[in-house]
C-alpha cells in the first residue's frame, strides 16, 4: 500500500486508516455510492407506488427482482472471481454497468415507455452487477486493511452507510417531490461512476489466486457448513433477512397509503431518524472493545429488529404515528450498525484468502438469496391477509434470528 505523508499536527483528528491514500480512495468511493443507493432505495419504490400504482404483489416483485441475482449468481461469480488476479478491475466494470442500467429509467420515462416490467428489468440488472461487485469487494477490503484494523475500517464504512441513510433519504424524498422519482435516480448513476473512478485509482497488491481446476463452487458452502462461527452467523442472518424483506417489500406502501405519510415528509423524517445509525456506527468499535465482539453481535440481533414492531403498532393522531415511525427507525438504525460492524469484522477474520470470494459468494447465495423469497412472501401475504397483518408477522418473526447464535461460540468471543 502507498500512503501520502502529512504532518500529524494538521491531521491528528483524521482516523489513521483515512491517512492511507488507497483506503481513503476506497472509502470515499463507497461513501458516495452508498449515498446514491439510498436515494434509489426510496425513489424506485415511490415511483412504483405513486406513478405506476403498484399494489402489494407488484412491490414484492420489484423488491425480489433486485435481490434474486444473489440467489442465482453469487456462487458462480464467487468461484469465477477467485480465479481472477485483478478483482479491482471487475469492481470498476460492475460500477459502470450499474450506472448505465439506472440511466435507462429517466431515458425510458422521457420516451413515455417506462412501466413496471422495465422497472423489474432495471432492478434485476443493477442487482446482478451488485453481486459481482460485492463478491470481489471482500478481497479488496482485506488487501487494504490489516486484521487489527478490521473493526475500525468496518466502523468507518458503516458510518458512511449511516450518513448516507440520513442524507440519502432526505435528499431522495425532496428530489422525488421536486423532479420526480425517475430523475432522482440520476444521482445514483453518477455515484456509481464516481465509485468506479475512485476504485480504479486504488493502488493495492491483491492476493495471488491459487491455481485449481473448475470453479470450486462447493468449497465455499462446505466451509460455511463446517465452521461453527460462520454456520451460526449465516443461519442467523438468513432468518432475520427472510422476515426483514417481508417487511421491506411492504413498508413504503404501508407508510404512504395506510398511514398517509407524504413522500417529502417520509424522506426527511426517515433521514432524521437514521441519525440512530450514525450513533450506532460511532459507538460500535468502542462497544466491541468494552463488551466484546461476540456479545455486541448478539445484542445487534435484538436491537435491529425489535424496534420495528412500532411500525404496525403505530396509530392515533398523525403526530403520534410519525413519532412512532421515526423512533422505530432511529433505534433500529443503532442496532443494525452494531450488528453489521461486528459481523463484517468477524467474518473477515475467519475466512481464508484463497476461499474469500467463494465463501462470500456462498454466503450471499444463502443470506441474500432468501431476501427475494421474503419479498415475494411479503407481497403474497400482504395481498391475502393485509399489509399491516403481514408487517406484524415480519417484525416479530425477525427476532428468531438470535436463537441460532446462543449455542455457538459467538456469545463468548471477546476479540476477533
Amino acid at each position: 500500500m502507498t500512503a501520502t505523508a502529512t504532518p500529524a499536527a494538521t491531521r491528528g483528528w483524521i482516523p489513521p486508516l483515512l491517512r492511507q491514500t488507497p483506503f481513503r480512495r476506497y472509502w470515499t468511493g463507497q461513501s458516495v455510492s452508498l449515498l446514491g443507493d439510498q436515494i434509489t432505495e426510496l425513489a424506485l419504490p415511490l415511483f412504483a407506488v405513486l406513478v405506476a400504482a403498484a399494489g402489494p404483489a407488484e412491490m414484492g416483485y420489484l423488491t425480489a427482482a433486485a435481490l434474486v441475482p444473489n440467489l442465482l449468481f453469487s456462487l458462480l461469480f464467487g468461484g469465477w472471481a477467485d480465479r481472477r488476479a485483478y478483482k479491482r478491475q471487475i469492481m470498476v466494470a460492475a460500477d459502470v454497468a450499474r450506472a448505465v442500467a439506472l440511466l435507462a429509467v429517466p431515458a425510458l420515462y422521457l420516451l413515455g415507455t417506462l412501466d413496471m416490467t422495465q422497472l423489474y428489468l432495471v432492478a434485476f440488472t443493477v442487482g446482478t452487477f451488485s453481486v459481482l461487485f460485492e463478491v470481489c469487494r471482500s478481497t479488496l477490503f482485506v488487501s487494504l486493511v490489516s486484521r487489527d484494523d478490521f473493526l475500525q475500517a468496518n466502523a468507518l464504512l458503516n458510518g458512511s452507510r449511516a450518513f448516507s441513510t440520513v442524507a440519502g433519504a432526505s435528499v431522495g424524498g425532496v428530489l422525488v417531490r421536486l423532479v420526480g422519482a425517475p430523475f432522482a435516480l440520476l444521482l445514483d448513476a453518477l455515484s456509481f461512476v464516481f465509485s468506479a473512478v475512485m476504485i480504479a485509482r486504488v493502488e493495492v497488491v491483491e492476493p495471488v489466486p491459487v491455481p485449481r481446476r473448475g470453479l470450486g463452487l462447493r468449497e465455499g458452502l462446505t466451509f460455511i457448513a463446517r465452521h461453527p462461527i460462520m454456520r451460526a452467523a449465516v443461519s442467523a442472518s438468513t432468518t432475520i433477512n427472510l422476515f426483514n424483506y417481508m417487511y421491506a417489500a411492504l413498508v413504503i406502501l404501508y407508510l404512504t397509503t395506510e398511514l398517509n405519510i407524504s413522500a417529502a415528509v417520509l424522506g426527511v423524517g426517515l433521514g432524521l431518524a437514521a441519525v440512530g445509525a450514525l450513533i450506532g456506527a460511532a459507538i460500535a468499535r468502542r462497544a466491541a472493545e468494552r463488551f466484546g465482539v461476540g456479545p455486541m453481535y448478539v445484542f445487534g440481533y435484538l436491537m435491529f429488529p425489535a424496534p420495528l414492531i412500532l411500525i404496525p403498532l403505530a396509530g392515533g393522531p398523525h403526530w403520534l404515528v410519525l413519532a412512532m415511525v421515526f423512533t422505530a427507525e432511529f433505534l433500529s438504525g443503532v442496532g443494525v450498525m452494531l450488528l453489521d460492524t461486528a459481523a463484517g469484522s468477524l467474518q473477515a477474520s475467519v475466512i481464508p484468502d484463497e476461499l474469500r470470494a467463494r465463501v462470500t459468494g456462498a454466503h450471499r447465495t444463502i443470506n441474500y438469496g432468501i431476501r427475494p423469497v421474503g419479498a415475494l412472501v411479503g407481497g403474497a401475504l400482504g395481498t391475502a391477509i393485509g399489509v399491516r397483518e403481514t408487517l406484524w408477522i415480519a417484525t416479530v418473526g425477525a427476532l428468531a434470528g438470535v436463537l441460532w447464535l446462543l449455542a455457538s461460540p459467538i456469545p463468548r468471543m471477546r476479540r476477533l
